[in-house]
């Protein structure tokens, strides 16, 4: 907290510092054990009505009255990760974009208009990454009206814990009564360890460029909907090369089973130095036995043989089993993404099946 010459606490933030990111203490009513103070650090995304919107790393949206300030500062920005790749919001989210394609899209300005049919959030929903060309308001309402014309219910994914403007966006669409669904984390780490963890060769991984009938088969096991069947391709191939064919390289890993579906499956896309990993899947009845981990390792080998260095992927954040894998991997948290969904409850899908390595709705 900031202290004066005189040892006093003191309030050195304004509404002029919107959008930095900011360490405040205020007073609480009833804390525990008697406490009388409680801090907050995030990102300052409104100061209006003498009530502070702090938003922190994790996406929550702390409200402060003005009058409960004891003190205040704008902080640095969060200091550099030690451990894995370098690399701005901007680079993943544009790189995992391109590992998930839609079928359709089109531009707002620099936003990014994305639909499949209902299959995924990630495919459906828009990506703003810069200025749409016209105020929020009309931006919002041309993204309304683009996927309600293809019966769809319109999504915007924005992120916190990476650039202040993305913070912004979530605290404004909050203000407009867009209701976050989805909250999910993009990691990333090194790609080598990720090849060493299989051992001195994975075994019994099969990599192919395309699903088959059988790696969708384990694929489907979380019980995706109609809807999502057809974009995975029954009946619907156009849709369905969003998921075949969705990146620079793609390939998909299967370790057989005993009878016709897989023991395990994973996809792999190679983007330059980028191999992003999804739909990693195990037969429940064949769980730690290090299927999952074979088949991370034989996907990674793939991808440094195409040149790639680190990794990313995407993962909720209550999959504690995945998440104390992927650490043992390397990976670390690089930043939060939400889905927003417009202030409606009527149209579009009720489920998303499609999940990123780890499992989940997405």
């Amino acid at each position: 907290m900031e202290i004066s010459a005189g040892g006093r606490l003191e309030v050195r933030i304004t509404a002029a510092d919107v959008g930095k990111r900011v360490s405040v203490r205020s007073l609480i009513e009833h804390g525990p054990s008697g406490e009388k103070f409680t801090d907050t650090v995030g990102v300052l995304t409104s100061w209006d009505h003498g009530v502070l919107r702090i938003t922190r790393k994790s996406g929550e949206s702390v409200h402060i009255a003005e009058s409960a300030l004891v003190a205040g500062k704008v902080v640095p920005s969060a200091p550099a990760r030690r451990r894995g790749p370098a690399a701005s919001y901007e680079e993943l989210a544009r790189v995992a974009a391109r590992a998930w394609r839609p079928v359709e899209s089109e531009r707002l300005g620099e936003w990014e208009l994305r639909a499949a049919e209902g299959f995924t959030r990630r495919a459906n929903s828009v990506l703003p990454l810069g200025d749409p060309g016209m105020p929020l308001d009309a931006a919002l309402e041309a993204v309304r009206r683009w996927y309600g014309e293809r019966g769809l219910p319109a999504y915007v994914q924005t992120a916190t814990g990476a650039e202040g403007a993305q913070e912004l966006l979530c605290a404004e669409l909050e203000r407009r009564g867009w209701v976050r669904e989805v909250t999910a984390e993009l990691w990333v780490g090194a790609l080598a360890p990720i090849a060493d963890a299989g051992g001195a060769e994975p075994s019994g991984v099969v990599l192919a460029r395309e699903a088959d009938e059988a790696w969708l088969a384990r694929y489907q096991r979380k019980g995706v909907s109609g809807v999502a069947l057809k974009v995975l391709g029954w009946g619907s191939p156009r849709a369905s090369e969003a998921e075949r064919g969705g990146g620079p390289s793609v390939w998909f890993a299967t370790v057989p089973g005993d009878g016709d579906v897989p023991a395990a499956i994973g996809r792999c896309v190679v983007d330059g130095r980028w191999a992003g990993f999804a739909a990693v899947e195990v037969d429940p009845e064949r769980r730690r036995q290090g299927l999952a981990t074979a088949v991370m390792a034989a996907l990674a080998r793939q991808a440094l043989a195409e040149g790639a260095s680190a990794a990313w992927l995407q993962v909720e954040e209550e999959n504690g089993g995945a998440r104390a894998m992927y650490e043992r991997m390397g990976f670390v948290a690089h930043h939060a993404y939400h889905h927003y969904r417009e202030p409606r409850g009527d149209g579009g899908p009720s489920s998303d099946s499609s999940a990123p390595a780890g499992s989940g709705s997405l």
